[in-house]
């Protein structure tokens, strides 16, 4: 029991799997959290235990707590990296799937941070990771219900910080980009289910393909580069608040702080193909 404790949820592959990879040959005894356990045997043969979990099942968050203090005695990482991105315009997407949007992005992370904080400030000290997106800082079209969420877990983040300060626990958020993983697939293949007929059909088609085409894919960042920025973070004493990291972060994010709110829409509507739809 003398070995730090992380838990990572979303590790069935991406960026949940590489970092309990990382985490595991920092020497951490790593609990990877995931629906799909059957995907997880690699990291099964790399020593880390895997829990079946649902962040929308309270009963099945409360259990994998439950067996991670009865076997570790501890939580020292909580890493809040379960979620996808649903996509759509405002107008298509239902309310059921907006909820299960949020339910997800948002509510997940926090009901499992709601368990694991009385942990944390027992000892005294945590680091709770919340991996949000630089579409926590910037805006793309047709993807109102993502952002929000993303938003929503900024804001969170940041008032949660100073909640727990006084406790030893360090909030942090992971911003990133564009990065190798199934993530876009999917929510490209939403955005197409939901919005590809009708009024936004033609940006839905052009949204799409700059989110899963060939010429995404080539630039996208591999996700153990998303891996080692968490690790430089839990390994740090005095971690920094946010690191935006792979592909476009950094200068998205420069560039919504930099453009106004219309210059900000043209520059994405071109970036993304949909100034040459008309309406």
């Amino acid at each position: 029991m003398n070995s730090k404790v992380a838990l990572v949820t979303g590790a069935s592959s991406g960026i949940g799997e590489a970092t309990s990879l990382k985490l595991k040959g920092l020497g951490y005894t790593v609990y990877a959290a995931a629906r799909r356990i059957d995907r997880m045997q690699p990291l099964v043969n790399a020593g880390i235990q895997v829990l079946a979990m649902d962040v929308t099942n309270d009963a099945s968050m409360e259990a994998g707590i439950k067996e991670i203090i009865a076997k570790s005695g501890r939580i020292d990482v909580l890493v809040n990296n379960a979620g996808y991105g649903s996509y759509g315009a405002v107008e298509d997407v239902s309310l059921d799937e907006a909820r299960a949007q949020f339910d997800v992005n948002v509510f997940g992370a926090v009901r499992l941070t709601q368990l694991a904080l009385p942990h944390m400030r027992q000892k005294r000290s945590g680091t709770i990771i919340n991996i949000s997106s630089m579409g926590g800082k910037i805006h793309t079209p047709l993807g109102a219900w993502y952002h929000g969420t993303k938003f929503a877990l900024e804001a969170i983040s940041d008032c949660l910080r100073m909640e727990v300060q006084p406790f030893g626990i360090d909030v942090v958020v992971i911003e990133p980009g564009g990065v190798k993983t199934e993530w876009a697939g999917i929510a490209a293949d939403k955005l197409r289910e939901v919005s590809g007929r009708g009024a936004y059909a033609g940006q839905a088609k052009a949204m799409a393909e700059s989110m899963d085409g060939e010429a995404s894919r080539k630039r996208q960042s591999p996700p153990e580069l998303i891996a080692d920025t968490i690790a430089k973070a839990v390994s740090a004493r005095r971690p920094r608040t946010r690191y935006a990291v792979g592909f476009g972060a950094k200068p998205m994010i420069f560039m919504r702080r930099l453009l106004s709110d219309r210059a900000f829409d043209s520059f994405m509507r071109m970036a993304t193909g949909i100034s040459r739809i008309s309406s």
